[in-house]
């Protein structure tokens, strides 16, 4: 499903929008609106993920890996 909304660009991106649909990369300004959208939301995504990423401790998540898993593996069967 999809919602109709209005926006308003600066005359310069209009006429880049304009060219890359001359040179046929996007059937229309709304498909070409739509993609950098979807893209830059797919790059803040991954950008706050990094930062969550960064603020694990390596060690504590290593022991915290690791918790139990001495007593475990004992019962583990042979391969």
């Amino acid at each position: 499903m999809k919602s109709k909304i209005a926006i308003t660009l600066d005359e310069k991106i209009v006429k880049q929008l304009d060219w890359l649909i001359m040179q046929q990369s996007y059937k229309n300004r709304s498909q070409a609106i739509e993609e950098a959208v979807s893209e830059k939301l797919d790059r803040l995504k991954r950008g706050r993920l990094a930062r969550e990423c960064a603020k694990l401790e390596p060690v504590e998540e290593q022991e915290l890996a690791e918790e139990g898993f001495e007593e475990d593996s004992a019962n583990w069967p042979e391969y």
